[in-house]
């Protein structure tokens, strides 16, 4: 969950700083000699803009998730915790063909573990303290496994990959619903007023709540695949542990406060729309369907 919220959190950030400064060189221009819109100025404005987002977003993935959740990097294990943890992940790495990540403890109560990196041979894996006093060994080398499946699958580049379209889409239908607002309401009727820009970062923020889904169903459907790699890695039974201790223990797995709202589990139909991981239930009965 941490890997998604990290991600999106990035990917806002890096486009509004594109908008604000493309806006303040006047490179943004996609009125044409009548004051109507070049669509095709337009499209390629917001992939620049879009694809630009997303892939800065990947490659800062480490640095930034390293800075929000204050990661300590273990270069050097100090106690024999530390050093399973170092042995554990190379195992797992060298099994699933990657190069060996950064491995890193975070201090939080909640039990919870991420990966992240632009590429599966440059990547970081963490987890937090809560995970490392709330599991045994079995099941937290489950959870491992499960994050060196995602590292393995390449699911960091997919993300910005389909981020990368979702910004384009909503950075494009964005501008032209401030366009009609500026011009139908407002009567603007050279260049742009206040209005579009205002109506169109709002347009943005509403547009991209809603193509977030998109992104979460992503999520959902990667997590079955890394429970499997977990699976593979670790052991069926040390996964599906693993699963069954979060279940006992959903409160102490979720997310900060502050970070809640990028975390939304259960709670009804459109809940789950927005939520980056399937059920725990799901999760466990598609392991014990896999066989």
């Amino acid at each position: 969950m941490k890997r998604i919220f990290l991600f999106v959190l990035t990917n806002l950030a890096v486009i509004f700083v594109i908008s604000i400064t493309l806006r303040l060189l006047g490179v943004d221009k996609v009125l044409d000699e009548s004051g109507s819109i070049n669509f095709n100025a337009l499209l390629v404005m917001s992939a620049v803009m879009g694809f630009a987002g997303s892939i800065i977003s990947l490659f800062l993935s480490k640095w930034s998730a390293k800075r929000m959740v204050g990661a300590q990097i273990i270069t050097s294990p100090i106690d024999p915790t530390e050093r399973w943890l170092v042995d554990i992940v190379s195992r797992q790495a060298q099994a699933a063909g990657i190069g060996m990540p950064e491995v890193a403890i975070y201090d939080a109560p909640d039990i919870n573990a991420f990966a992240t990196g632009w590429n599966r041979n440059n990547a970081l894996v963490a987890v937090s303290t809560g995970l490392l006093h709330g599991m045994n060994r079995d099941e937290v080398e489950a959870v491992l496994a499960h994050e060196i499946s995602h590292v393995a699958n390449g699911d960091m580049v997919t993300l910005a990959l389909i981020q990368g379209v979702v910004n384009t889409f909503v950075i494009f239908f964005s501008r032209i619903i401030g366009h009609l607002v500026d011009r139908l309401v407002f009567k603007t009727e050279r260049e742009y007023g206040p209005a579009y820009w205002v109506t169109s970062m709002v347009a943005q923020m509403v547009l991209g709540i809603l193509a977030s889904v998109i992104v979460m169903w992503f999520s959902r459907q990667r997590e079955f695949r890394a429970d499997a790699g977990g699976a593979s890695l670790a052991g069926k039974n040390k996964m599906v542990a693993a699963l069954e201790k979060l279940a006992r223990n959903r409160d102490q797995s979720a997310l900060p406060e502050q970070m809640a709202a990028f975390g939304i589990s259960g709670g009804g139909r459109i809940a789950s729309l927005f939520s980056t991981h399937p059920s725990l239930e799901q999760r466990i009965e598609a392991l014990r369907k896999g066989g």
